[in-house]
């Protein structure tokens, strides 16, 4: 049987949750501006692919620029498209052993955080319905599951899940508190479709498992200690940094899309 590039299952649930959430949920991102920022990101993926003479690859950069409309928010289109290209661009230029350091969207989110206080992530757009957050968590696990990286996933959110209720229970804060954290989509977004890159986590099974890991505790020691609600973003484009070093100590098989391995072996 014919195994069907994850990315489509990718490109398919996060154009589903962009488009229910601009008609049912009143994203502050117009159908327009989604245009303007999944221009950019394909623009930007020929020219760098023309550039570096490598082949067209539309998918991966479709992913960045749906993922950028559902996480970032800023009222000037030009820095939404600042965004994309940059996250686009980053896969070219930021690489290390032949691999790309860091997750696309997260470093370009984490980059103008840093850089500009117009742009912001808003994890309560998502409301707190719990069929929705559901049903966002059934597509991501197909997703990661497709992929062959849900043990990272599933490894950030036992770690997560078990740091925000200990602190709960440490502090005797009543259970609503950590409950109403996990009812975020920014939340489920991260743990299925970014900290689950198969082209930016460890090469080994362990090394996914220490790294969701040390994520997690970073992300969690950022909101907590800090109140930065980005904290799980910064937590991730700053570790990344650890990943060539952990598949240089530990060495598997890197992960291949579909159409690379085929490339690869023809």
């Amino acid at each position: 049987m014919r195994r069907i590039d994850p990315r489509i299952y990718q490109i398919s649930i996060l154009t589903s949750l962009l488009i229910f959430g601009i008609a049912r949920l009143e994203f502050e991102v117009t159908p327009i501006r989604a245009v303007l920022v999944l221009f950019a990101s394909i623009l930007t993926q020929w020219l760098c692919s023309w550039l570096w003479q490598l082949p067209f690859e539309w998918k991966s950069s479709l992913i960045s620029g749906l993922s950028m409309c559902l996480l970032l928010r800023t009222e000037s289109p030009l820095l939404h498209m600042l965004a994309a290209t940059l996250a686009v661009s980053s896969k070219f230029m930021l690489r290390a052993r032949g691999k790309h350091i860091f997750n696309p969207t997260n470093i370009a989110i984490v980059a103008l955080l840093l850089a500009t206080d117009r742009v912001w992530i808003s994890p309560g757009q998502w409301g707190s319905q719990a069929f929705f957050a559901f049903l966002m968590a059934c597509a991501g696990g197909l997703v990661v599951n497709r992929a062959v990286r849900s043990d990272v996933t599933y490894a950030f959110i036992l770690s997560y899940f078990l740091l925000v209720f200990g602190r709960a229970v440490w502090l005797g804060d009543p259970l609503q508190i950590p409950m109403h954290k996990f009812q975020s989509g920014a939340l489920l977004l991260f743990a299925f479709f970014m900290i689950s890159d198969p082209k930016t986590t460890p090469d080994t099974r362990w090394g996914r498992i220490a790294f969701a890991f040390i994520v997690a505790t970073g992300g969690w020691y950022l909101q907590w200690k800090y109140w930065m609600p980005e904290g799980l973003l910064y937590s991730l484009a700053f570790f990344s940094l650890l990943v060539p070093v952990m598949d240089l100590v530990s060495r598997g098989k890197r992960y291949e899309w579909r159409g690379e391995a085929l490339a690869a072996s023809s």
